[in-house]
């Protein structure tokens, strides 16, 4: 039981982590009932354009300055890229069957992985990142390693940032008028497609964010590391009930606590050990399996539109 608020901590981090990508699923289903499978890809997209931000800086540099510059780098980047997607593989396909945009984002995730590990200089080999440096942080028993305050601290600024913009601006409303019926938002004067643009474009920059979270905690990203973290993100988007932003984080934190630990406590039982740290991801989709079969619509089972 003395490991138990230090494995509770970890989940919390891991947990953050997910939600904050999930966020970006969350949104585009919301709004155009897309599965868009290459936000993991757009997530590790933001990392290599915030790993080249810092490269191009002077030696030197200190890491809570160019901070900054390396989330500005990564959103440019994941944001670019996104929109790119929506306009010439996602909105021709908008009247399509559901399955062609599926498969059209499988394949978008597919080369948008190739791309970089082919024209990513080195991207064969795991890319150290900038950490910063200093002892953890004791909080009782529990240890925070000083790369996580970061993401402790933008998980939740984003979600409430993004709750207030759905529910009090003009845009956000436009949004919840495009997410309950496209058509007739247009006839209201609602630019559906600069809507949709947004939510892409919103998505991406939050990925962008965790992906720079992601390289601060871990102090390493590679071009392989999209596709696992977008499946676990998408696992927590429906897990919390997709469609719904608080239910995002709330998915991804559920599912980061039950890795953890299983992660932590699986590997000291007797004759379960191979079930433990090696399982962590297996575990991870029966939870979501359990859940679904309880509760289908997802622990808060709201639209993005319903829930603002």
């Amino acid at each position: 039981m003395h490991e138990l608020p230090q494995q509770l901590a970890n989940g919390l981090i891991l947990g953050a982590l997910y939600g904050l990508i999930a966020i970006g699923y969350t949104m585009v289903y919301g709004i155009v009932q897309l599965i868009n499978f290459a936000h993991g890809e757009i997530f590790m997209i933001g990392g290599f354009g915030a790993l080249t931000a810092f490269l191009v800086l002077p030696s030197g540099t200190a890491l809570w300055v160019a901070l900054p510059l390396m989330i500005v780098g990564g959103v440019v980047c994941s944001v670019a890229v996104a929109v790119a997607a929506e306009r010439f593989a996602y909105r021709p396909l908008r009247n399509a069957p559901r399955l062609a945009p599926l498969i059209t984002a499988i394949g978008l995730s597919i080369a948008l992985q190739q791309a970089i590990w082919k024209w990513y200089p080195d991207a064969n080999k795991d890319h150290p990142f900038p950490r910063f440096a200093g002892e953890p942080f004791h909080l009782g028993s529990v240890t925070i390693q000083r790369g996580t305050i970061f993401l402790l601290i933008a998980a939740p600024v984003c979600m409430l940032a993004l709750g207030l913009f759905v529910a009090k601006t003009r845009m956000g409303r436009g949004m919840q008028a495009t997410s309950q019926d496209p058509d007739t938002a247009k006839l209201m004067g609602i630019n559906t497609d600069r809507i949709i643009v947004m939510a892409f474009a919103i998505g991406a920059a939050f990925a962008a964010v965790a992906a720079v979270a992601y390289g601060l905690k871990d102090g390493q990203i590679s071009y392989r590391m999209g596709f696992l973290m977008g499946l676990k993100a998408f696992t927590a988007a429906v897990l919390g009930g997709i469609g719904n932003i608080y239910g995002a984080m709330l998915g991804g934190i559920t599912l980061g606590i039950a890795e953890a630990l299983a992660t932590g406590y699986i590997d000291n039982i007797p004759g379960m050990g191979e079930f433990g740290s090696a399982w962590k991801d297996v575990w991870a989709f029966v939870l979501l399996i359990l859940v679904l079969l309880i509760r289908p619509q997802g622990l808060l089972g709201e639209r993005v539109a319903d829930r603002a």
